[in-house]
């Protein structure tokens, strides 16, 4: 492997190591679901928006690409909302073994949009991640709404990443998040104002608040998806997906080097969690090997 790409592999895992961070510091930031996510948010668009001023590149865009990322930008608050909520209300192994079925959510979802037939086999690993789920279910009944919560922010994150990979062919890549985080910013921002939200708790935050904010929002949030946007350049989407299905591994031994008892869980979880884990590894090689064996058609089609 050359040096630049082990760099970037290395780089790659990293970024996956931050990102399952910030499950931690959900946990850890003391304000709710929601104005945790409108804090995130609107402070990387202003470290975004600062990106692009300082390389001093363009961001604008049509008004048809703008009006998707209104939608995209709603969509991924809700996401963030929903995934901190289950954190909150469970913790961070429950949330983040759940949050795993994002791969298979996608196999159902993706079809619609691309216009695909759904495989078979992805129905198959989409069952075996279900076993998975009913045994944590069944032996850790006091996580359920931590669960449920959490399902529904696989499948929203599913949704947002299935819309990306449309809105991608036309826009570049920083583009999109910066008006999906502006616009997610405006919509949490109408939302608190007449749902109440805005109260003097959520102004009044203690240092150490602001410090996992801070950290969340730039670190996590802004440098973790530009410098993604980066190695991605230089290695595949196999290695990519793989290193990107370490993150709950990660997030759940950071959770219990911190959180200590509160993250341990009974046999059957683990059972339960190694079954998603593993499904959700197989399912990443299984894709490797369907898009192998279309570039060797390819090339075979053009010798031809």
């Amino acid at each position: 492997m050359r040096r630049s790409k082990l760099n970037d592999y290395l780089h790659l895992h990293f970024i996956v190591f931050i990102w399952g961070f910030t499950a931690i510091l959900g946990k850890l930031i003391t304000v709710n679901a929601v104005p945790l996510v409108w804090y995130r948010m609107l402070l990387a668009s202003i470290l975004i928006i600062f990106y692009f001023l300082l390389r001093k590149k363009s961001f604008l865009v049509d008004r048809k690409s703008g009006l998707k990322f209104v939608v995209s930008g709603i969509l991924i608050a809700l996401h963030w909302i929903t995934f901190f909520k289950a954190i909150k209300i469970s913790n961070v192994s429950v949330a983040l073994v759940t949050m795993s079925t994002g791969a298979f959510f996608t196999a159902f979802i993706e079809p619609f949009f691309f216009k695909r037939k759904i495989r078979v086999i992805e129905m198959f690993l989409g069952a075996l991640v279900i076993v998975g789920l009913y045994i944590i279910f069944s032996f850790e009944a006091q996580y359920t709404w931590g669960m449920i919560y959490a399902l529904i922010s696989s499948f929203l994150g599913a949704l947002f990443a299935v819309l990306n990979g449309l809105f991608i062919k036309k826009n570049e890549a920083a583009v999109i998040s910066l008006y999906q985080l502006v616009f997610g910013a405006l919509f949490m921002t109408i939302y608190m104002m007449f749902s109440g939200g805005f109260t003097e708790n959520i102004f009044t935050l203690t240092k150490t608040d602001w410090i996992y904010l801070i950290l969340l929002s730039s670190i996590c949030t802004a440098y973790a998806f530009i410098a993604s946007v980066h190695v991605m350049r230089s290695l595949t989407p196999y290695t990519v997906m793989l290193t990107i299905n370490l993150e709950p591994v990660y997030a759940i031994i950071l959770a219990l080097m911190i959180f200590g008892e509160d993250e341990k869980m009974n046999a059957a979880f683990y059972m339960g969690a190694s079954i998603v884990l593993l499904v959700v590894l197989l399912n990443g090689i299984l894709k490797n090997v369907t898009i192998m064996q279309k570039k060797r058609q390819g090339k075979h089609l053009q010798k031809k």
